[in-house]
């Protein structure tokens, strides 16, 4: 019998699998993880908060906001001031480094700041969109979708924000499956094409992009379908166990992947396999120097 056989009780619709793009990629990276953070409850006790997610929170308000400013008041003093209202302190290690830090972030969103257009007026800011398939309703929050004309054509592009020390390529933007996602989402949304998607690097200022075709988002929608699948294979075969078999049986659905990864892991405590191969990082570990 077919995945969505066993999912589906005879005689009726088959339930689709509804997701995010987050959720997918969690699947793909660590079952165990997805278990923790989808499925078991109580939820297990997550670990201390992470700077870099208080950075990346704050710069992500910081240009929502801007844009939501009058155009007038759109200038790249206002994306600062902004930063440091919305800024946040949990994960730093002391009042020092996240001063440090919040300087930083003002400055990667000032400089930022003076690269746009006040007068844009952006069809989407923090918009959520979403699309069915025969196996997925998946949704999702784009940070920026823009108007652009390409090759004489009015068409829509996903913008992410990311503000990691990591550097990015062009890569990065063709393989994701979550900016693949939102352009089919956005363009079955708005009835209108959308092919471009970009990451837009805020502490190098480098935005990293790829045109996309029908034929590669619908390779990345059969991807999401197959992942989406597994997952909801794994997730209802859990859920209808007896508790015991639940317990038992979880390690065998749910495998930790341990890997390098494993010391940003949430849930790295509770998780045998992965807290006896690593130790958990400082939660202000990833984010490098601030000089």
């Amino acid at each position: 019998m077919t995945v969505q056989g066993e999912l589906a009780l005879e005689g009726l619709p088959t339930r689709l699998f509804a997701c995010t793009p987050t959720r997918l990629t969690t699947w793909l990276d660590c079952p165990r993880r997805y278990r923790f953070t989808y499925l078991d409850r109580p939820q297990p006790p997550k670990g201390l908060p992470w700077a870099h997610n208080s950075l990346g929170s704050a710069v992500h308000l910081a240009l929502a906001g801007w844009y939501r400013l009058v155009p007038s008041a759109r200038s790249a003093e206002a994306a600062g001031r902004l930063l440091d209202r919305a800024w946040m302190h949990e994960g730093f290690r002391n009042d020092d480094q996240s001063a440090r830090w919040r300087d930083r972030a003002r400055d990667m969103v000032t400089r930022y700041a003076r690269t746009l257009d006040p007068d844009d007026e952006p069809p989407g800011i923090e918009r959520t969109v979403a699309t069915r398939t025969d196996v997925l309703a998946v949704s999702g929050r784009i940070d920026l979708l823009d108007r652009r004309n390409i090759d004489g054509t009015d068409q829509l592009v996903v913008v992410d924000y990311k503000s990691g020390r990591r550097l990015l390529t062009a890569c990065d933007a063709r393989s994701s499956l979550a900016l693949a996602l939102y352009a089919l989402a956005v363009t079955r949304t708005f009835r209108r094409p959308c092919l471009r998607v970009e990451l837009h690097h805020l502490r190098t200022g480098d935005v990293l992009g790829h045109d996309h075709t029908p034929e590669t988002l619908q390779r990345h929608l059969e991807r999401a379908e197959s992942v989406g699948a597994e997952a909801a294979a794994a997730e209802a075969a859990y859920k209808a166990a007896p508790t015991a078999v639940m317990v038992s049986d979880a390690v065998g659905r749910f495998p930790a992947q341990v890997s390098s990864s494993c010391q940003w892991c949430d849930f790295l405590r509770v998780c045998p396999e992965g807290s006896a191969a690593h130790t958990p990082a400082e939660p202000w570990a990833a984010l490098g120097s601030a000089d």
